[in-house]
């Protein structure tokens, strides 16, 4: 029996890339609607629906849990997870890094650092949660914070990139980059009084439950700006995997490409972290794990099943921290890392050379 031609094989992939586009957008409405259904308390399905659909229950609290607690949960869960992981898929094509992500390369420090100074700032804490509560203008300011710390720290390691090539010191770089932001933000602490530093180590540890329902648009806005200019660069980063010599040969500006890439991941992983607080690991295995089930490297499939998994992760991380049944809520940050580095391990051992992707 003869062998199938890499035609086939690749007309194989392309014919049911679509069942497996269902199958993502079908676990997104299903771990949504677990996610709402799931918690401290547990509200049946039917209950839900009918809410979801304009409709009244008899139990008012159900109502009320549902719309004003775990809808704008739920929502924050797949801005996040989407955002984060385009933001690590760009990171990895721009660097040609399979281990670059906003984590790693100290991206989220920065962002971290400049929520730290409008929290710490004149040596007196504000609360996070008090200055979204202030208008849409104090949420516009945490998040105008975050982005420019992780731009600073995203142009700084771009601008080391010029100068070194090999990528695993790179990634050293960077991982000791994000060491001085997280080190520079300790003294900070260091000189705090304990009370003024309490609500800003709350944040670190990563919620999506901070997010309240009249201020969920300011970050779907970003989300939305963010992810939609990483669709914008699909064929541009499919051009910087060939090699920058090869891209400026076809007629592609690398550094307006670089710069528009620095403000999309600056957007996606400042406007989370500020929100949010530093979540890890998404952006870093998100996109293999995308890459292994599409079997493609074009970001123009990439990109829409790195946003789908993305929200598939995170709401699936997010029903593990809420310990369903209990009182008790984990902290994102330490669902996510716990689930993201046996994904991490588990694709390196399956496809033995990540490197080969980029």
């Amino acid at each position: 029996m003869a062998e199938p031609t890499t035609d086939q094989t690749r007309q194989h992939s392309t014919g049911i890339r679509p069942l497996y586009f269902a199958l993502l957008v079908g676990g997104v409405c299903l771990l949504f609607v677990l996610n709402l259904a799931l918690g401290s308390v547990d509200i049946p399905i039917e209950s839900i629906v009918q809410i979801l659909l304009g409709g009244e229950v008899n139990d008012v609290a159900w109502q009320q849990i549902i719309i004003n607690i775990r809808i704008p949960r739920a929502v924050t869960a797949i801005l996040a997870g989407s955002a984060l992981s385009v933001g690590g898929l760009q990171m990895q094509t721009l660097f040609r890094n399979p281990l670059a992500g906003p984590s790693v390369l100290g991206i989220t420090a920065g962002a971290s650092l400049g929520v730290a100074i409008v929290m710490l700032a004149a040596g007196t804490i504000t609360s996070i949660f008090a200055i979204q509560q202030l208008s849409a203008l104090g949420s516009w300011f945490i998040v105008i914070a975050a982005s420019i710390g992780s731009a600073a720290v995203l142009l700084l390691i771009l601008l080391i990139s010029i100068k070194v090539r090999d990528n695993v010191t790179l990634l050293i770089i960077g991982l000791m980059v994000g060491n001085i932001t997280i080190a520079m933000v300790s003294i900070w602490q260091y000189f705090s009084q304990p009370e003024q530093i309490q609500d800003y180590l709350i944040w670190t540890f990563g919620s999506l439950g901070g997010v309240p329902l009249n201020q969920l648009w300011i970050l779907a806005v970003v989300a939305l700006l963010g992810g939609g200019i990483a669709l914008v660069l699909s064929k541009p980063l499919n051009g910087l995997l060939l090699g920058e010599n090869y891209a400026r040969s076809m007629g592609l500006s690398v550094m307006s490409t670089r710069i528009w890439i620095i403000v999309s991941t600056s957007l996606l992983a400042g406007g989370i972290t500020a929100f949010c607080g530093p979540i890890g690991f998404v952006g870093i295995a998100v996109p293999h794990l995308t890459r292994s089930l599409l079997g493609t490297n074009d970001h123009r499939v990439l990109i829409p099943g790195t946003l789908l998994m993305g929200a598939i992760l995170l709401l699936a991380c997010d029903i593990i921290a809420q310990v369903p049944g209990s009182t008790t809520t984990l902290p994102i940050s330490a669902v996510t890392s716990m689930i993201g580095s046996p994904v991490v391990i588990w694709v390196i051992i399956q496809r033995k050379n990540l490197q080969a992707s980029f």
